[in-house]
């Protein structure tokens, strides 16, 4: 439910533009206020699960994500959308690290936990894959309300299920709660946010923008300044000092960046520009998803055999190619274009999640690689989010007062050359992180986390 609602919503935007009068914004903020919220709490919500509870914050998230999703269903306007879609969001970030922790705990046997993680990897990967298609079909059979409350059933199948079959768990010994530390990350991230999405409106130099983007600065430096000072903080910045770490973190957020924009784009074009209907859109989607099926396990295989170089150049060259063949494409363009255009952007997706998330860990003490690889997954939520705000108000920029029918062939050349310099910067980043010399700095990084009586010195380089 949780990666599906991240995408779904992309085929509704053409109908939710009618049927709400919303703006371009406030399709951004549909989108991001779900992101946001999921992407700022993610990390509060498992160090909360791993104190008081796995299984008691596990079923507190369903039961919000479930209540929240009734209320989008009958959101009778754009800000109250917005407003239940960042709620609903609040109840996600208490499902995906949770679920993850629990599996790890239910599976102790090292095959059996493999095979669990497997099978969890494919469900994240099908869900990102078949929600714009099953969004599709709901939307064209039921309208746009039933991709919210088709949640509900679901949710109460799995609030039942939970309380069978999933045990209670807590971690032995919790992470400390840091409070301003979740407030200054919510600040940065929303500050930004807000002043990318509202700058086409009204201006960098407004005070709704200035007053954001001091927010957000106001953030981002309590961040660096007061998180060092802790034990124990929400976001560990010795990591950034690994090159492989800061290299991946950077990727994840510039390579799901340009997906996440792609979508955004990609469904205006379909239903804007094509006046495709929301089913046509989804089925012309099929091939991206399957290439996404594929590509996720020869993305797995490319990493076991090579490392994240080769996946993550394969990924920034995807993108990059995708970008160009998109910026051909018009209302006219031959179905077959449109969906090669699609499936390059398909592989570059799928070859992100896995090497991102295994360059960010790898290397790191094992008491620390959980949280690694957490601030990993932040990081492709903050791709997430930041994607449709830069790429949505960049074309929201071009189009000015024209309609997305008569002015997106235009509009949407700027945002693509963006989506491209993402994909080169995934390629440069893949390539320079992942050498011996920079792995090399994982292993002094890793050397900050050893218990004092353990410590060994570092070799020269090493």
């Amino acid at each position: 439910m949780v990666t599906m609602d991240g995408s779904i919503v992309n085929v509704a935007l053409t109908v939710l533009r009618t049927d709400l009068h919303a703006s371009v914004s406030g399709l951004q903020w549909i989108i991001d206020g779900y992101v946001l919220m999921l992407a700022s709490t993610v990390m509060l919500s498992g160090s909360i699960a791993d104190r008081v509870g796995r299984r008691r914050v596990f079923l507190t998230g369903l039961a919000t994500f479930t209540a929240f999703s009734a209320l989008c269903s009958a959101a009778p306007n754009t800000g109250l959308l917005i407003a239940f879609r960042a709620l609903q969001g609040l109840g996600g970030s208490m499902l995906t690290p949770v679920a993850m922790s629990i599996v790890i705990n239910v599976f102790t046997e090292p095959r059996e936990r493999a095979r669990a993680m497997g099978l969890w990897g494919i469900s994240q990967g099908i869900s990102i894959a078949l929600g714009p298609i099953i969004g599709g079909v709901l939307i064209d059979t039921l309208g746009w309300r039933s991709i919210f409350w088709i949640n509900v059933p679901v949710g109460i199948i799995a609030i039942a299920l939970v309380r069978v079959f999933v045990p209670e768990s807590r971690a032995e010994r919790p992470r400390r709660q840091d409070p301003v530390g979740q407030v200054a990350v919510l600040a940065a991230l929303t500050g930004f946010t807000f002043a990318i999405i509202e700058y086409p409106h009204t201006g960098w130099l407004s005070g709704p923008t200035l007053t954001a983007l001091v927010i957000g600065v106001s953030g981002l430096a309590a961040v660096v300044i007061y998180e060092p000072r802790r034990s124990q903080p929400l976001i560990e910045l010795r990591f950034f000092r690994s090159l492989p770490f800061s290299g991946a973190f950077i990727v994840a957020i510039f390579a799901v960046g340009a997906y996440s924009g792609f979508m955004f784009l990609a469904s205006l074009y379909l239903q804007g520009s094509r006046a495709m209907t929301p089913t046509d859109a989804a089925l012309t989607l099929i091939p991206m998803a399957l290439i996404m099926m594929i590509s996720g396990p020869l993305a797995g295989r490319a990493l076991g055999a090579y490392g994240p170089r080769a996946p993550l150049v394969i990924a920034g060259s995807a993108l990059f190619a995708g970008a160009l063949m998109f910026l051909d494409l018009r209302p006219s363009s031959s179905l077959p274009h449109v969906i090669a255009t699609f499936v390059f952007f398909g592989v570059g997706a799928s070859f992100t999640a896995s090497p991102t998330t295994n360059a960010a860990a790898s290397g790191m003490p094992n008491s620390q690689a959980g949280v690694a690889a957490g601030l990993a997954s932040t990081a492709r939520l903050m791709g997430n989010a930041i994607g449709v705000a830069v790429i949505g108000s960049v074309f929201n920029s071009g189009l000015g007062s024209a309609s997305v029918q008569a002015g997106f062939t235009s509009a949407v050349r700027p945002g693509l050359w963006v989506i491209a310099g993402c994909g080169l910067v995934t390629i440069v980043l893949a390539i320079a992180t992942n050498s011996a010399s920079a792995r090399a700095t994982t292993n002094r990084v890793r050397y900050l986390f050893e218990e004092p009586n353990t410590r060994t010195t570092p070799r020269h380089g090493g």
